[in-house]
């Protein structure tokens, strides 16, 4: 059997996070797990990584989770089943706490589980033939540990309508909703290529921090506290080595030297 996930470099700094097993639509279990896990250890550790992209091989993103495993996971000890579980929650909130930007592209089906992987990505691009479904309770389940990330993106109102009916949510839908931030009408390579492009210009420690101050930050009141911390943040940037060149860069009208000079 060959390695059900896979970590490469890509170009410019970006690699590519690869579910591969298409030959069971890239389903989750616990082969699955552990080696997503050992390679995102491999990304986090990666000096060179500026963007993260999560895709899969074959026709589709991922059809969730493999039905014997969970039937594998009804026979556990009360112990083991949690333990079981606590795999995807963790995998989750790394893959959401991920230091630099990642982001998803999905084709056919990302269901279940998938979509929380979706979810925890900073940006989705869909194919047009991407579909999506919470579909957990037709099999008498719930979404629980991809729900903290669906929710974020959903929204309480329509989370209540997709987590019980278990719709198909359409790539056209998808974009409505949020859940993705562009369909593909070309490939999914094409269209994604701008957004690529646009992540590689910024500073990487800039955009580090950008994310953790979203993370810290989403859902806050906005009182003194969190204002004395949002100008000690940018005090704090402002005297790195990255933005001065930044801003010099810019003042000088030339590329800074964290921009690949092929990148235009």
């Amino acid at each position: 059997m060959s390695e059900p996930v896979l970590l490469h470099p890509a170009d410019k700094g970006v690699w590519e996070l690869v579910l591969n097993n298409p030959e069971r639509r890239n389903v989750l279990n616990e082969a699955t797990l552990e080696a997503f896990h050992a390679r995102l250890s491999e990304a986090e550790a990666e000096t060179s990584l500026r963007l993260l992209v999560l895709k899969a091989e074959g026709r589709h993103f991922c059809a969730g989770a493999d039905l014997g495993w969970m039937q594998r996971a009804s026979t556990l000890s009360p112990a083991q089943n949690r333990a079981d579980a606590a795999r995807l929650a963790e995998l989750l909130w790394r893959l959401d706490r991920f230091a630099q930007p990642t982001l998803a592209l999905v084709q056919g089906a990302a269901y279940g589980g998938a979509l929380g992987l979706v979810c925890a990505c900073d940006i989705a691009v869909a194919a047009s033939d991407a579909r999506f479904c919470l579909s957990e309770t037709r099999l008498g389940l719930i979404p629980a540990t991809i729900s903290p990330y669906v929710l974020r993106v959903l929204g309480a109102r329509q989370a209540r309508r997709y987590m019980l009916s278990a719709e198909v949510i359409d790539a056209h839908r998808a974009g409505e909703l949020g859940l993705v931030h562009e369909v593909a009408h070309s490939s999914l390579e094409q269209t994604a290529a701008p957004i690529i492009e646009a992540l590689l210009r910024g500073g990487p420690n800039a955009q580090v921090a950008a994310k953790a101050l979203i993370r810290d930050y989403a859902g806050q009141p906005v009182n003194k506290a969190l204002v004395a911390d949002s100008a000690q943040r940018l005090a704090a940037l402002r005297v790195t080595d990255e933005a001065r060149e930044g801003l010099a860069a810019f003042m000088k009208k030339r590329t800074p030297d964290w921009e690949d000079k092929d990148v235009h």
